[in-house]
């Protein structure tokens, strides 16, 4: 009998431990965050190559040693691409090792960014990231200090305006980047729209999308899924491998973030960020939350007090644009849908 591809599915143990077996065995750690994967077996029913997916990205790309060179690889990224488009996928990343990169270019796959020697991040587009780029430079300001803020806004609180004012004050433009990905249980419209409002007086900002490369959930699932600290180490290194890249394109040489003492992802990802943003020319601003009668508003409160169905305590907590969205009937299925989340989203 001869080999086959196959689905292996979570309740697969034989299957999973020889894929456990086979990644370590290639010098690569299982992604915790995977919601597809597939392997070939030969004759014995032994796993020689695997592949799996999370979201629109590919992960755990692997071949036996003694199976390398038999074209299994293409096998299992020909298998992947199929599934991720039967989901409506189309623009596809992967993660692989430098020593991989170059054959997964013969694959289609270009270089976005690079950590360390130890993690290639690709895509399926030969212009995405640089059209991405080349939309964010459009009617850009060139002149003055520019400075950037990244937030999920979930929702967008008196916190956030807070770091807004902040780098406004401090600098001639901000580019405020709004995370693009439906993450949580506010829709990305609802956010837009409440963070359009919440900045409508300040006149030197710029709002972008944050598209499928910053906080994304192919850049840094760990944003969204706990995971252990080195994933995330390594996750918010390349997360901010691609912002210096679109620093660079935008001449911003600041970046504000919002002082972390809850949220242990976040907390670390800002420490990541004060370590490796100045490597790149870019200074990193940690600003102390603004607090309100004693404690810091964040949005995790904001969603506390919205499951509670306690509208009259996120009053002091968001700009009234906020307040006001959220009293209205029209939010009820949003409310809902908060009332139901199991929060986890940062930011």
């Amino acid at each position: 009998m001869g080999e086959t591809l196959r689905t292996i599915s979570p309740g697969d143990r034989i299957a999973q431990a020889q894929m456990d077996r086979l990644l370590t065995d290639e010098g690569i750690r299982r992604d915790g965050s995977l919601d597809y994967s597939c392997g070939i077996f030969d004759g014995e029913d032994n796993l020689i190559a695997t592949g799996s997916c999370f979201g629109n990205t590919l992960r755990c790309l692997a071949v036996a040693s003694d199976h390398q060179g038999e074209g299994l690889l293409n096998q299992i990224i020909g298998h992947l691409m199929e599934v991720e488009l039967a989901r409506g996928n189309s623009h596809l990343f992967l993660y692989t090792k430098p020593s991989a990169a170059r054959f997964m270019a013969d694959l289609g796959f270009y270089e976005i960014a690079r950590v360390d020697g130890k993690l290639v991040f690709m895509e399926n587009r030969r212009n995405g990231f640089r059209n991405y780029c080349q939309g964010l430079e459009q009617d850009a300001p060139r002149e003055g200090t520019r400075a950037a803020v990244v937030m999920n806004a979930n929702p967008f609180t008196l916190g956030h305006r807070y770091l807004v004012e902040r780098a406004c004050r401090e600098n001639d433009t901000l580019h405020l980047f709004l995370l693009s990905e439906e993450a949580g249980p506010i829709p990305h419209a609802v956010r837009r729209k409440l963070v359009k409002e919440g900045i409508r007086d300040f006149s030197n900002v710029r709002l972008h999308e944050t598209g499928p490369y910053l906080i994304s959930s192919a850049t840094f699932p760990s944003y969204f899924l706990r995971d252990s600290d080195t994933v995330i180490r390594t996750q918010a290194a390349l997360d901010l491998a691609v912002f210096t890249r679109i620093a660079q394109c935008l001449g911003i040489t600041r970046r504000y973030v919002g002082q972390e003492k809850t949220s242990h992802v976040t907390g670390l990802y800002n420490e990541i960020m004060k370590e490796r943003l100045p490597l790149a020319g870019i200074e990193c601003r940690e600003i102390p939350r603004l607090e309100v009668g004693g404690r810091a508003v964040s949005a995790s409160t904001v969603r506390k007090a919205l499951q509670d169905g306690n509208l009259s305590a996120i009053r002091p907590l968001v700009p009234e644009s906020t307040y006001l969205y959220f009293s209205d009937p029209v939010s009820a299925p949003v409310r809902e849908a908060i009332g139901c989340c199991q929060d986890v989203i940062h930011y």
